[in-house]
């Protein structure tokens, strides 16, 4: 899952970025609000974590005009204001919540992974696919009821693939939401964590159907062999 951060005060920014990283996140920064809005714009996030008060342009303009240009990215807005009339502003211009400084880690955590499966999972918590299972909240893995431990890299790669089972995905899509944007990965860098994941989920389970699929020349996916 990739997340846009956009936060002028850098110490927090890198803060946020490692914190959400080390918890599997994929995350772009933006220090000021035209750089935000501009990849925002440009890029495809599964969510935005926006400051409301930021350099250039403000998070509540950044907010209506994605809304305007029919971007229905959640937004998770954050600030120091704590005014009730602050918070239905941003509301009302189209962010999907709002949670104000300072706040604890587990509780932004907690927000974030409620807006990211509001529109494609609704409460679920656990993607599974045959007797492979994910859970988005202990970061606990199993196939046939046997523990697999998964770095985060390949959990959030795990993780894209499940949330589209049977759909093939392409290598730019899964990079998109899987690494960076400025991330620096070698042309077969995907092929390798693909690789990583069939050594666990496939190659252990021998009396198993194999569930990591390459489709040549178009990407991968989460499904059976034909």
């Amino acid at each position: 899952m990739r997340i846009l951060v956009l936060e002028d005060e850098h110490i927090i920014a890198t803060s946020l970025k490692i914190g959400l990283e080390q918890e599997s996140y994929a995350v772009d920064l933006a220090f000021d609000g035209d750089e935000g809005l501009h990849l925002a714009s440009t890029e495809e996030y599964d969510l935005i974590l926006m400051d409301r008060l930021l350099p250039g342009m403000d998070g509540i303009e950044i907010v209506k005009q994605l809304r305007e240009q029919k971007i229905h990215t959640p937004i998770l807005m954050l600030t120091a204001k704590g005014q009730i009339v602050d918070r239905v502003e941003g509301l009302d211009f189209g962010a999907d919540d709002y949670l104000v400084k300072p706040f604890a880690f587990e509780e932004l955590l907690a927000r974030i992974r409620a807006l990211i499966r509001r529109p494609k999972e609704g409460d679920r918590i656990t993607l599974s696919f045959e007797d492979l299972s994910l859970d988005t909240t202990t970061y606990e893995v199993k196939r046939a009821g046997k523990k697999i431990k998964l770095s985060n890299k390949e959990f959030a790669l795990l993780e894209f693939l499940l949330r589209h089972p049977n759909q093939i995905i392409s290598k730019e899509k899964i990079r998109s939401h899987v690494w960076n944007y400025d991330a620096d990965i070698l042309p077969n860098t995907i092929e390798v964590y693909i690789r990583f994941l069939r050594n666990k989920i496939d190659k252990p389970f021998k009396d198993r159907p194999a569930l990591i699929h390459t489709e040549r020349g178009f990407g991968y996916k989460v499904g059976l062999g034909e």
